[in-house]
């Protein structure tokens, strides 16, 4: 994997400017209906750099995962204006600059595990032996060698959806787009599969988007929380993590942990008094 590119060279003292991944300047989405239009997002703006991993976290039906869609260019915005590595989002689709996890795993039940993890790659016209190779390292990365074979409706609702996340990273986005991945799975699995992402994130210091529901999961995984308000959805607040970039689940019992999460809980609250 190429090192991060926001990372500074060893022969040079000078520490670059972080490139944006991400910028979203006044945007705004309003959904057409039959008796008033609905304001899903309203002048939002967020920039984000290369290498954070940000979580986007608010009420059902705040436009988290509007948000998520526009900056993948699955929803179009009303106004307003979006880029992804310097280009529109339709750019950056084009030139597959990221990959999208969504809350269902979203695999092909006639391809095995390898077959569904190749697909992006095989799209891309790779020859056959590197699609296979990518496939299966990217496999063993979120700990899934040895399922190569096995057919998705084999495999736990927590395995298919790291088999998702496999998918997305096989041909090396920049970006990786996550929309509440892990909101259907036990607490357990979930526990799980957040150590795995953060190790993940660890090693190869990619862009990450990511909607959640849980407070938990957003201090947790995040290096940044984008504290989202009922619709019309604003951006309430921009919260800095305190923790250490590497982290383990043990640290949920520490009181910096806590005092993120209290934060997170106070900004919602506050969103939902006003």
């Amino acid at each position: 994997m190429n090192a991060p590119e926001l990372m500074a060279s060893h022969s040079s003292p000078e520490v670059p400017t972080p490139k944006k991944a991400v910028e979203v300047r006044q945007a705004s989405v309003i959904y057409p209906a039959a008796d008033k239009p609905v304001h899903a997002l309203s002048n939002v703006d967020l920039t984000i750099q290369s290498g954070e991993f940000i979580s986007l976290i608010g009420p059902s039906g705040c436009g988290k995962t509007t948000l998520l869609r526009v900056i993948a260019d699955l929803e179009p915005i009303t106004s307003g204006e979006v880029l992804v590595n310097g280009l529109t989002p339709q750019e950056a689709r084009m030139a597959r600059a990221y990959g999208y996890v969504f809350q269902a795993p979203a695999l092909f039940p006639w391809r095995t595990v390898l077959g569904n993890v190749m697909l992006p790659l095989q799209l891309q016209n790779r020859q056959p032996e590197a699609c296979k190779e990518i496939a299966l390292e990217q496999l063993e990365r979120v700990g899934l060698k040895g399922f190569e074979k096995k057919y998705p409706w084999q495999l736990s609702g927590g395995m298919q959806q790291r088999v998702s996340i496999a998918r997305a990273m096989g041909f090396e986005p920049r970006i990786l787009m996550m929309d509440e991945p892990f909101g259907a799975l036990d607490e357990i699995t979930r526990d799980n599969l957040n150590e795995q992402l953060q190790q993940l994130w660890q090693r190869e210091r990619r862009t990450v988007v990511f909607v959640t529901h849980s407070i938990d999961e957003a201090v947790y995984l995040s290096t940044r929380i984008v504290v989202m308000s009922p619709r019309p959805g604003r951006i309430l607040k921009i919260i800095d993590s305190t923790l250490p970039d590497e982290r383990t689940l043990s640290m949920r019992d520490t009181p910096e942990f806590n005092a993120l999460a209290h934060e997170v809980r106070e900004a919602l609250a506050d969103g939902h008094a006003h």
